[in-house]
């Protein structure tokens, strides 16, 4: 019989899962994605089903879950009870399109193996080492201590790079480092010696880059202007979540490899638009940083797109970065020249893997 881990990202229309063998160094055993809310206690009885039929039997050692938002008050993965369970539920009106259905998944776990731990792993918490003022908006102080602040988030990403980095480039790991999380949803994060020290996300993950459906940085003098015009706040909602980013321009879809293959000047305005505020975010993480040494691309788009590396590598040059079209159209993960002052490198992301290791530390 294996002694498993569970790892479940539950979202609002579907929940991704993978099975890791309970090992010092989790294994992978299989993944799947369900096309539905894990909503009721007969869920987890198909997942367990499901684990089953790709594994054989087994031993459910222990549950991590990936929760959108931590807050202040969670730096670090947390082994859930009753007590910090209440507080990730509080969190929910931070982020009110993600937050609810994290804590679903743990309820529905909870009632249907109520034996098994469980572990909280939150995408805010890597950028909790980030300095104070990095954090701030220029708000009254009473918004900052009602939990105003910027958080940023695909802190588990972030922070799987940055435990990988050491093996596969020294002088990253323990220099100056951005990764670019290029996807669905888009971030950028500053790393001094591994440790996040800016981002591109705030408050919400609705800020920094435009990305498949959301809007990125945008003057909130336009929401005032919006509001004015009668849009109440679930018409702006869904306009800056559902409607926006390379979406709402192109006027035809959100997925970049869709948008790739188009001609259209719109479509060829969303790609351009998305491009530009990546280099114009890259110069001012770069500033938070006091200089570069390194860049990594990730996620679906920064490991997948090579005419999206080319571009921002090729914008980059000012910055010292030789870019090597061979061996990015060759899918090598050095994409920078030898010569080059500052390095750029793909590397794919594993959030599922960054669960199962809290989850397996926690649990021993």
């Amino acid at each position: 019989m294996t002694r498993a881990l569970l790892v479940l990202n539950a979202g609002s229309s579907s929940v991704k899962l993978s099975v890791f063998a309970n090992e010092d160094e989790p294994r992978m055993l299989a993944r799947t994605k369900l096309d539905e809310r894990l909503d009721h206690a007969g869920a987890i009885d198909r997942v367990l089903a499901w684990c089953r039929g790709a594994i054989g039997e087994l031993e459910l050692a222990a549950v991590g879950h990936r929760v959108v938002h931590g807050g202040a008050r969670f730096s670090e993965p947390v082994l859930i009870d009753d007590s910090n369970l209440a507080d990730m539920r509080a969190l929910g009106v931070l982020a009110p399109l993600h937050q609810p259905h994290n804590i679903e998944a743990i309820k529905v776990v909870t009632k249907a193996a109520p034996g098994v731990p469980q572990v909280a792993c939150f995408d805010t918490a890597f950028h909790r080492t980030q300095p104070h003022v990095a954090q701030s908006f220029a708000l009254p102080r009473r918004y900052a201590d009602e939990g105003i602040l910027r958080y940023g988030f695909h802190g588990l990403s972030y922070e799987y790079i940055a435990s990988v980095l050491p093996k596969l480039d020294a002088r990253a790991a323990a220099g100056r480092t951005i990764v670019l999380h290029l996807g669905n949803g888009a971030s950028m994060c500053a790393l001094a010696a591994c440790t996040s020290v800016a981002t591109t996300m705030g408050f919400t993950a609705l800020d920094g880059l435009p990305m498949g459906t959301r809007c990125g940085a945008i003057d909130p003098g336009v929401l005032l202007h919006l509001m004015r015009r009668g849009m109440d706040v679930a018409a702006l909602e869904k306009l800056l979540y559902e409607q926006s980013g390379l979406l709402g321009v192109s006027g035809a879809t959100g997925d970049m490899r869709e948008l790739s293959a188009r001609t259209d000047a719109a479509s060829v305005e969303a790609v351009d638009l998305f491009v530009y505020r990546i280099g114009r975010e890259l110069g001012s993480l770069t500033a938070s940083l006091g200089g570069l040494d390194a860049i990594v691309f990730t996620g679906g788009i920064g490991e997948n797109d090579a005419r999206i590396r080319e571009r921002v590598c090729k914008a980059a040059s000012w910055l010292g970065l030789e870019f090597d079209p061979e061996p990015n159209i060759a899918g090598v993960p050095k994409i920078s020249t030898a010569s080059s002052r500052v390095s750029a490198r793909v590397i794919p992301t594993n959030e599922e893997l960054m669960i199962a290791r809290h989850t397996r530390r926690l649990l021993s």
